[in-house]
């Protein structure tokens, strides 16, 4: 499922908005593809990746067998409620992670996220399309399929909302088809400082 993953998910365009040498965090990495792409390049510093599934992460971390010593990438099964890393990172990734998440909590998650990226550091945030009708149905019987799983699309434009009331600005922004699967792709720059985020939320 790896190898195909990339004939069907725009992992060009992810890696190309991770800059050199950068610190990522990647929130919800399943088996450590995005990663293990990045490190395979040689576009980062360092990695972290954590997933609720203890199978995907023991993938994750045998991959990290066939990359060069001091790779520099480490992976750790946690729970979807566990708390994140204290530390900052240059990029923080959620990719395809955010209609695995209960509505109830999608903003939490967003905002945490956020919370996690260095000041004018970057959020990475691919989703799969709710519209048309055609795709959003594709993509739910996929992960029916795969994950076994009821998602919940977050419509694009309530993520752009609550990541301009944390004081995000958007980089880069693109939609793409490939075979029968949509994707939104939004590239976030965080605030420079925390005062710059309580200046953006009192604009609301």
């Amino acid at each position: 499922m790896q190898h195909y993953r990339p004939y069907i998910s725009p992992f060009e365009l992810l890696i190309k908005a991770v800059p050199p040498g950068s610190r990522v965090l990647d929130i919800g990495c399943g088996s450590g593809l995005f990663l293990g792409l990045l490190c395979g390049t040689g576009r980062i510093q360092s990695g972290f990746g954590f997933d609720s599934s203890p199978p995907a992460i023991a993938l994750a971390q045998q991959m990290t067998e066939n990359l060069p010593s001091g790779h520099g990438l480490a992976f750790e099964a946690r729970d979807a409620s566990a708390p994140l890393p204290s530390e900052r990172f240059d990029v923080v990734s959620l990719i395809d992670v955010m209609h695995h998440i209960p509505p109830e909590v999608q903003r939490h998650v967003l905002e945490q996220a956020i919370e996690r990226v260095a000041p004018g550091g970057l959020l990475i945030y691919k989703d799969m399309v709710d519209r048309p009708r055609w795709r959003a149905f594709a993509n739910r019987m996929h992960d029916l399929l795969v994950a076994r799983q009821w998602i919940h699309y977050l419509p694009l434009e309530k993520a752009l909302e609550w990541a301009r009331a944390a004081g995000c600005s958007i980089v880069e922004r693109a939609a793409v088809d490939m075979l029968w699967y949509g994707h939104e792709l939004v590239v976030f720059r965080s605030p420079g400082s925390r005062d710059a985020i309580a200046e953006s939320q009192q604009m609301q």
